[in-house]
């Protein structure tokens, strides 16, 4: 039996499991749009009830196919989507979001992110996303790619307190934000979300990683989950394009890496002495 992955909360209680559901580059073919689908399904069945999307992936298809993966299901589901930065404007995040609405085939979005910061003011942008939260249409709201001192400038804005989560580029050869972005996360309660967890598939020929990965009996993308897990805090949103990527993501659930396993991966990939830019792919 496959098992339920955890669960980790937001700070306004609601809680999600720690292991999602990542879509970008989906949509992009109609000729695999079934398959995707059908893993995104599969997923739900095995406890991956967070979907996380966006406008800007292939112009709404990875939203489109979405929300027919969703279609019966939508009560199990917690749905993530985004708005593009020049669509953040005050006015401009209600079209946006009624677009979004509209490709998934919802009434509501369970949480809208800034995609990453743009030419509006961020104060705007806060704005409109709690518009939108009075209105029904989301049910709360959070940020993409900001770094810790744009977090800061953020929670200090009227209403900026009420952001939900930071999603940001984190993996072994991504380990910056645990130099200050992670603890001041944690310290505030707030979720950190790992979008690319496996580099888009560029750790899986790492040797010490395939090392790790055959000590558990697991692949070396399901050792990288692991690793990620490891962090209370985090949520991973590894892209589950086929069940067969699924069955490895799911694979990850239950391994607890060892003092040893995380020595050789911290000397593999280090982690970071000071301060460093946010990383973006």
């Amino acid at each position: 039996m496959t098992r339920k992955p955890p669960s980790i909360a937001f700070p306004d209680g609601q809680t999600v499991p720690a292991l999602g559901q990542g879509t970008w580059s989906m949509g992009e073919s109609s000729a695999r749009a079934q398959v995707e689908i059908r893993s995104l399904q599969a997923g739900i069945d095995a406890g991956l009830t967070l979907i996380d999307t966006a406008e800007m992936y292939a112009n709404g298809g990875a939203e489109e196919i979405v929300g027919r993966a969703i279609q019966g299901r939508r009560d199990r589901i917690f749905l993530v989507s985004k708005v593009l930065p020049g669509n953040a404007s005050r006015h401009g995040v209600a079209r946006a979001c009624e677009a979004s609405l509209r490709r998934l085939g919802v009434d509501r979005i369970d949480l809208y992110l800034l995609h990453w910061r743009g030419p509006h003011p961020l104060a705007d942008t806060v704005a409109a996303f709690e518009e939108l939260v009075s209105q029904g249409k989301i049910a709360r709201w959070g940020v993409s790619n900001l770094d810790g001192e744009e977090m800061k400038e953020l929670t200090a804005l009227p209403g900026g307190e009420r952001a939900q989560t930071d999603q940001v580029l984190y993996n072994l050869g991504r380990r910056g934000i645990e130099f200050d972005l992670l603890p001041w996360c944690r310290s505030r309660g707030m979720p950190v979300m790992a979008y690319s967890p496996i580099e888009q598939g560029r750790l899986l020929h790492d040797p010490t990683l395939k090392r790790v990965g055959e000590r558990h009996g697991i692949s070396a993308a399901a050792a990288a989950l692991a690793w990620v897990l490891r962090e209370p805090g985090v949520i991973a949103i590894p892209k589950t394009a086929s069940r067969e990527h699924l069955k490895q993501n799911l694979a990850c659930l239950g391994v607890t890496l060892t003092d040893q396993d995380l020595a050789e991966l911290d000397q593999a990939f280090p982690p970071p002495g000071r301060k460093r830019p946010l990383e973006m792919i």
